[in-house]
């Protein structure tokens, strides 16, 4: 398999405002499938499903230099962390010592802080492994980083396998206990991003029950069965699978999302600690029949449905990205989870300590549809 891979190759993509350099990866394999990744935020900039006929279709929101990265965005394509979600108030504790991290999400920590993992350049080695062609990227976070304890080594593996499955594989060790939640937040539109909508989208999840909202986006503490909500995406045929539906029956939401629409974690069924890959979800465009399934071995998926894009950003092909252009599947420890103390023994709170490494493995599988 190895030998028969073509290695990853590299282009510059621009320079950061204090000068520094960053790259443009390309993972290319035989029959038309192909992903971009920066090095910048570990971003992955596009990802281009072969079809039937015509040339091979980008399902990723982005833009087509690092400019539009570097002038802000709603974390498009990026590795979160080293919390990806929220924390209530930026306060946790960990062995009674209290922890206090950026507020940057109104009142709460959102996706790392200020300045989080998405806008920090990592360092990158391009490799061919024995799924396919690969891409490492690792970062140091220092003691005190955003508020957080400890030194935190991170490394992520992006591979991109001759099925055009996109692997991508996290984990990070620290040298105090700390806490620790990857999250990769790239917007899919499996119709093509320049088409800009993911109404007529269909989501399958295999999830009976999902995390109730209190108006900041934090978990009450609730588990609450999804049967009779707008989020049981449970069956393919059912109205609220459709995600116009979903986004019509929550706008606006009686939680959580201001903009309305779907910005919340289900729990995975049959999830355990032991590191197996569980089918989450399978995002379908009916009219090209292309999906995605995504597999996890985390125990909750966030599914965020574009709310607060608002035709303000431009990206590849002129495209301009209004509300719900494009659908973020985000597999993860459960939001706000080390002050969710019903959850711990049961669940992962997040924390990580030196003795320990923090693994986090999700699978994008794609259909080329018609």
């Amino acid at each position: 398999m190895a030998q028969s891979m073509t290695p990853p190759t590299v282009h510059p993509f621009g320079k950061l405002h204090d000068g520094r350099e960053a790259s443009l990866f390309t993972l290319k394999v035989p029959g038309g499938w192909q992903t971009t990744i920066t090095n910048y935020g570990a971003i992955v900039t596009s990802l281009c499903v072969p079809q039937q006929q015509g040339e091979p279709v980008d399902v990723v929101l982005g833009f087509e230099s690092l400019d539009g990265y570097l002038d802000g965005h709603p974390y498009f394509g990026a590795i979160c962390g080293r919390v990806g979600n929220r924390i209530a108030d930026g306060l946790f504790s960990i062995d009674d010592t209290p922890c206090k991290v950026a507020q940057n999400n109104g009142h709460n920590h959102l996706h790392g802080g200020v300045v989080g993992f998405d806008k920090q350049l990592w360092k990158a080695t391009p490799r061919v492994s024995e799924k396919g062609p690969a891409l490492d990227l690792e970062l140091l976070s220092p003691h005190g980083d955003e508020g957080y304890p400890g030194t935190l080594h991170s490394k992520v593996t992006y591979t991109l396998t001759p099925d055009g499955e996109l692997w991508i594989e996290m984990e990070s060790t620290t040298d105090t206990p700390t806490l620790v939640n990857l999250v990769h937040h790239t917007y899919w539109n499996i119709a093509g991003q320049a088409t800009n909508g993911i109404e007529n989208h269909t989501l399958q999840a295999h999830a009976d029950r999902y995390l109730p909202l209190d108006k900041g986006g934090i978990p009450t503490g609730i588990l609450r069965d999804v049967d009779g909500t707008p989020f049981d995406f449970r069956f393919p045929s059912e109205a609220h699978s459709n995600l116009g539906e979903a986004i019509r029956s929550l706008t606006p939401s009686p939680e959580g999302a201001e903009k309305g629409g779907v910005d919340h974690c289900l729990v995975i069924n049959n999830w355990k600690p032991d590191g197996a890959l569980r089918p989450a979800v399978t995002l379908t465009d009916p009219a090209s029949g292309r999906s995605l399934e995504i597999l996890t071995d985390q125990p909750g998926i966030q599914v965020y449905t574009g709310n607060y894009l608002d035709s303000s950003l431009t990206g590849k092909d002129g495209t301009t990205y209004r509300q719900h252009a494009a659908i973020c599947l985000e597999t993860e420890c459960f939001p706000d989870a080390i002050n969710q103390t019903e959850w711990h023994g049961e669940w992962p709170s997040g924390r990580l300590n030196p003795e320990e490494t923090y693994k986090h493995t999700m699978v994008h599988r794609f259909t080329t549809g018609n």
